[in-house]
């Protein structure tokens, strides 16, 4: 039998956004939308809405913003929209007294092959780990994080030269669809779940920071290139750039590795005309987008054309 849904939609990211909008598009009853609140950005720091909200808006969908999930007042403006269903893509972990509030579940769209890649940032990971496949995965929320019964998987390989930017797009049309189906089996009442093993050999994709984003210049040549892959166009893996005992910060957006022998200390600087490598263990990485500190993105023949690098340069 089918079921009249009511659906509140959880999400905050351009990446929720495109699921949102296929919801719409398939005509779902969406009777709510929560998201972040608005965030001070750009230079002059004014408050920004999220992607989410921004969609939303433009759909006159109505919109709750809260700070303190538990919140009182939010959580009788939730009850008054009267779901029976949330579904949650990109957003924070849930309190049981929300994400058990609609009659039949709340379900969460997480961008990987669930067991694998709990966490934040399953995208950039699965490129930075070398993966040759991933996908996107529908499944219950419980009390812990990407933990519940699982509803539906999709699958799909990692190109050799995928960045985030492109598998983000691409994990997000598969999304899209994995969503409708999974809202379909649900208004038939045709569901079955899978329970997600707790144990064993498990990746996690723990949140970006600084850290993680550095470059390790000792590293192989072909795991810097998916580290670099991994963070294009953004976050962005990043380097310290030594020249004449001055340290700067650059982005590093895209390079190709080639193996090659030679005898160079790890981070070593060559450059000619139009090219510049950077020694690492098994052979070159050649630059070919970097941002020099106050100035903007540049391939690599561009920036070489105004920018001298000294006998002495390195990647540190």
């Amino acid at each position: 039998m089918n079921k009249d849904l009511r659906i509140v939609f959880l999400g905050t990211p351009d990446f929720a956004v495109g699921i949102l909008k296929s919801l719409i598009e398939a005509e779902q009853n969406i009777v709510g939308v929560i998201t972040a609140p608005d965030r001070p950005a750009g230079r002059g720091r004014k408050l920004r809405p999220s992607a989410v909200k921004e969609y939303a808006v433009s759909q006159e969908l109505p919109v709750l913003q809260p700070t303190n999930l538990k919140n009182k007042d939010f959580l009788a403006a939730l009850k008054t929209l009267d779901a029976n269903l949330q579904i949650i893509v990109a957003f924070r972990m849930l309190p049981k007294l929300v994400w058990a509030m609609p009659a039949y579940g709340t379900f969460n769209l997480h961008a990987s092959l669930l067991p694998q890649y709990r966490g934040a940032a399953p995208i950039n990971w699965a490129i930075i780990n070398g993966e040759k496949e991933t996908g996107v995965t529908t499944f219950f929320i419980d009390e812990k994080i990407d933990t519940g019964a699982i509803l539906l998987k999709s699958s799909v390989s990692i190109k050799e030269d995928e960045t985030v930017g492109s598998l983000h797009d691409t994990l997000m049309d598969l999304g899209s669809q994995l969503v409708l189906k999974t809202v379909d089996l649900i208004a038939t009442g045709d569901v079955e779940t899978f329970p997600q093993p707790l144990k064993g050999e498990l990746k996690e994709a723990p949140k970006l920071t600084p850290e993680n984003m550095r470059i390790d210049w000792s590293q192989s040549g072909e795991k810097i290139e998916a580290l670099i892959r991994g963070l294009s166009p953004y976050p962005v893996a990043w380097s310290e750039l030594v020249q004449d005992e001055e340290v700067s910060k650059v982005k590093i957006y895209a390079a190709a590795f080639e193996a090659e022998p030679h005898r160079k200390v790890n981070g070593h600087i060559i450059t000619t005309k139009k090219t510049l490598k950077v020694a690492v263990q098994n052979g070159y990485l050649y630059i070919k987008e970097m941002q020099l500190p106050g100035k903007r993105k540049m391939d690599i023949v561009s920036l070489l054309n105004g920018n001298d690098f000294s006998e002495n340069a390195k990647m540190l």
